[in-house]
């Protein structure tokens, strides 16, 4: 504490506790908007242990935006061509079942995403958020833990301790944003409870080489492969396809097993007869116990605290939908959070973070375990009665990539619709990610996507692209209003003499679910926060209603 009267040694927007994935992209996705911040991490640096490796289309979305896709992508060359998922009694004399063979099978995923899927393990992937975060001016401090907080109505005093200096530091932020994991300190200091299931199933991760393995694998390029011998069950991982794996063994320690019961010669021997080679050459090189568990906090926030990540949510890691669920937190949060410190959105916005990402993690982690179910992920013996949460036929993508805000800062959503619908749609309905459309934008050839991010941005047609004789200039309402109200307010017009000029032959209007004079307002995370399918009389007095709604000036 600084000696003159009392005041902080730190002062600073937004602290972030919590440097794994989610608060590095926290981290990221302020530094993009401009917003200075302060990240402390207990941990000496990111994660070395090979984990958390699927991200999905909607999250290297985010990356793509961000400037990080590049950077992530030659750090999971390696794994580039692992796609499938491979389901066996063992390796050894038999091809198995795949459960799926592509991500992507036919390239359909380009007509709704300018990204892919992409396989980086978190120790990969971290560094990469990492060097891009402090890019971005990011005030990054590992080996720094959080002591303890206090709150109040106008911001959070934290407590910090170096790990390596034994130095204290008082840091006053008007935010802190909790992604300090499952265990989250912060969130028992507030008194957040949780909701679901709990425990699901406990593994050991056991890390290892063998130079041998390769040759059983052959050239089934999986991304995971799960072995389902009863006296030898677990999921094998490559790291390199070579000789260094990752291999998940059950675990029960309701039945009294202890860490230290996996010794590496149990280890060893439990791996070549999961893999069905009693000859097979295993080097156990490292080994941690991780607990899978379905809990949703009941809130997301605390006043001048938000949750975010695992310290918001827990579910199965089948499908990586725990990492992927947690950056897409982290994003959301962030255009909020700079809206409100930048004064240009009330604070009542911060509350539609809960309504909007709350409902979402807890109808993801009901698909998380069904669809450990479907992959019979070792360990996992759910209750007959236990409910699934959408079975394999609900798919993947809508949860990915379809998943829907039906309450928060949008206008004209029903508040009753499906979080995650049971089919892919994205249309340009409010509430929905905003669809994908090739266009040239000052010159390049770019996705809409790529537009949304720093401001709100209106989508309209160009000129002349309205019925004749209406009087809509969505255009010429949305320039007043943005200077009117100081709100980043972007207008771009579709059309071959616009500013946003479609590829040939496309329907930007039907793509967008509006007629040729209609609008649509999209919000900086990319989701559509209302529109209007036919010209209006008073576009200005509509787009202020919209915005003083969404943003909560009212």
């Amino acid at each position: 504490m600084n000696a003159q009267a009392g005041r902080p040694d730190l002062e600073v927007p937004v602290l972030i506790v919590g440097g794994s994935l989610v608060g590095l992209s926290t981290s990221l996705f302020l530094g993009r908007l401009g917003v200075r911040h302060t990240l402390v991490e207990k941990h000496a640096g990111t994660s070395i242990h090979p984990r958390g490796r699927g991200n999905n289309v909607r999250t290297m979305e985010l990356f793509r935006v961000a400037g990080a896709e590049d950077g992530i992508r030659r750090a999971a060359a390696t794994l580039a061509e692992n796609h499938g998922i491979l389901q066996t009694p063992a390796l050894a004399g038999g091809e198995g079942e795949w459960l799926f063979r592509e991500i992507d099978p036919g390239g359909g995923l380009a007509r709704f995403s300018p990204a892919s899927w992409c396989l980086c393990s978190q120790n990969d992937l971290e560094p990469v958020l990492l060097d891009r975060a402090v890019e971005l001016g990011g005030d990054l401090r590992f080996s720094t833990e959080l002591q303890s907080f206090d709150a109040d109505p106008d911001g959070v005093t934290a407590y910090l301790k170096s790990r390596e200096t034994g130095e204290h530091t008082v840091v006053r932020a008007q935010y802190l944003v909790a992604a300090d994991g499952p265990r989250s300190p912060v969130r028992e200091q507030l008194g957040i409870g949780q909701s679901g299931p709990g425990d699901l199933f406990h593994n050991i991760s056991l890390t290892f080489r063998s130079r041998r393995l390769a040759d059983v694998v052959g050239d089934r390029r999986f991304i995971v492969c799960y072995l389902t011998r009863p006296d030898a069950d677990g999921a094998l991982l490559p790291v390199d396809n070579q000789e260094r794996w990752v291999f998940h063994a059950p675990w029960h320690p309701e039945r009294g097993e202890t860490l230290e019961d996996f010794t590496e010669e149990r280890c060893a021997e439990h791996i070549r007869r999961a893999v069905g080679d009693p000859d097979l050459d295993v080097e156990i090189t490292g080994r941690a116990a991780w607990h899978a568990a379905q809990r949703v906090a009941e809130r997301y926030r605390a006043g001048r605290v938000l949750l975010a990540g695992d310290s918001a949510h827990e579910m199965s890691p089948t499908g990586a939908f725990g990492s992927n669920t947690g950056i897409q937190d982290a994003h959301n949060l962030a255009w909020k959070l700079a809206a409100v410190l930048g004064g240009w959105a009330g604070d009542g916005l911060l509350d539609t973070y809960d309504s909007e990402r709350r409902p979402v993690a807890e109808a993801t982690s009901a698909r998380a375990a069904a669809r450990s179910v479907e992959h019979s992920h070792p360990g996992y013996a759910p209750a007959p009665d236990a409910g699934g949460g959408g079975g394999r036929a609900g798919g993947i993508l809508n949860v990915a990539l379809g998943y829907r805000y039906p309450q928060g800062a949008v206008v004209g959503t029903d508040p009753a619709a499906q979080v995650v619908p049971d089919k892919l749609a994205l249309t340009g309905e409010p509430g929905s990610r905003a669809p994908h459309l090739w266009v040239r934008h000052r010159g390049e050839r770019v996705s809409t996507l790529d537009l949304f991010e720093t401001s709100l941005v209106l989508l309209s047609g160009g000129p002349g692209s309205g019925p004749a004789g209406a009087d809509c200039d969505w255009h010429g309402a949305a320039g007043r209003l943005a200077e009117r109200l100081s709100v980043p307010l972007v207008s771009l017009r579709l059309g071959p003499d616009a500013e946003l000029v479609p590829d040939e032959d496309t329907d930007w209007a039907g793509r967008l679910g509006i007629s040729p004079g209609g609008a649509m307002l999209v919000r900086p995370d990319g989701f559509v926060a209302w529109r209007s399918p036919e010209p209006a009389t008073d576009p200005e007095a509509i787009l202020h209603e919209v915005l003083s709604t969404v943003l909560s000036l009212s």
